[in-house]
């Protein structure tokens, strides 16, 4: 009788590109998953895959069987979660995503969750692209942006606010800004998106808008960049909190004109692909997320 293991494993294969690539996402050995694709071959009466130094090219039973295989593989990952959440346990591996700026508040945060909930573990990406949730097999991504339509699901953690802050070293040689349109007379770090050069900031004080033109010495389109030139002392940055939460607790970077209040930055998300059943660990991370995770932002 055929396997359906071996079968959601040959799925695998084929969305990771590689054996290798697949054991690394599966957590088991390089070799096993070999002998489950040569069963499977074996029990079948056919090559499923043509194998080159390159890459896997898939025959054309292949291709027919992929396709029911990838059925089988989401069956078992639902009947996986319902039985899950009959047992009521939150256990197994969780795979997470999240852009290099939120690493700071996740790590502590899964620490805690792990701390409550010990029979889980974590596999942690720090990737700055959207990743591929389906085709990485990730189980969360944490995404600082306002987001296109999909077929993943949503759940909206946190506006980001926006700060303005500088080293305490810049502002006691440059002097501190009083009111908004000091910050002309300031050095600002300002961030590149598509070549446009965000060089106009606009400030609220009491329902009034102000808009201020800034200049500057040092621009990029990547945010620890900005706030790495902030902490040495390079000028004033306006930037997400999440992004300087750390380095305002330290005391590397301070706030400036914090009577002012700013348009808020990006949403911060959690995200997970959309299952008829949605795992147990899955929902009770998303859930902590919500409690934990962004409060005090």
């Amino acid at each position: 009788m055929m396997n359906p293991q071996h079968l959601a494993a040959f799925a695998t294969i084929i969305r990771a590109g590689s054996i290798s690539k697949a054991a690394i996402q599966l957590g088991c050995g390089k070799s096993l998953l070999s002998r489950q694709l040569a069963k499977l071959e074996e029990d079948l009466g056919a090559r499923l895959i043509q194998r080159s130094t390159r890459r896997l090219t898939l025959t054309e039973i292949g291709e027919q069987v992929l396709h029911e295989a990838q059925r089988i593989d989401t069956a078992l990952a639902n009947i996986e979660q319902m039985a899950g959440q009959h047992q009521q346990e939150v256990k197994g591996r969780l795979r997470v995503t999240c852009p290099m700026p939120a690493v700071a508040r996740l790590v502590p945060v899964m620490t805690e969750f792990c701390q409550r909930y010990p029979q889980i573990d974590f596999a942690l990406q720090v990737e700055d692209r959207l990743v591929d949730l389906i085709a990485d097999q990730i189980d969360v991504a944490i995404r600082v942006a306002h987001l296109d339509d999909s077929n993943l699901i949503a759940r909206k953690l946190v506006d980001s606010q926006r700060i303005l802050c500088a080293s305490p070293g810049y502002l006691a040689k440059a002097g501190n800004p009083v009111v908004a349109e000091d910050l002309a007379q300031h050095a600002c770090l300002l961030y590149i998106n598509a070549g446009r050069v965000n060089d106009e900031w606009t400030l609220l004080q009491s329902g009034e808008m102000k808009k201020v033109r800034v200049s500057s010495h040092f621009q990029s389109n990547n945010g620890i960049a900005l706030v790495t030139a902030a902490c040495s002392g390079a000028g004033i940055l306006l930037i997400d909190r999440l992004i300087v939460s750390k380095h305002l607790k330290s005391g590397e970077l301070v706030p400036v004109l914090d009577n002012y209040q700013l348009p808020s930055g990006s949403p911060v998300y959690a995200v997970y692909p959309a299952r008829d059943w949605l795992a147990l660990k899955t929902a009770t991370f998303v859930a902590f997320l919500q409690e934990r995770l962004f409060t005090g932002v």
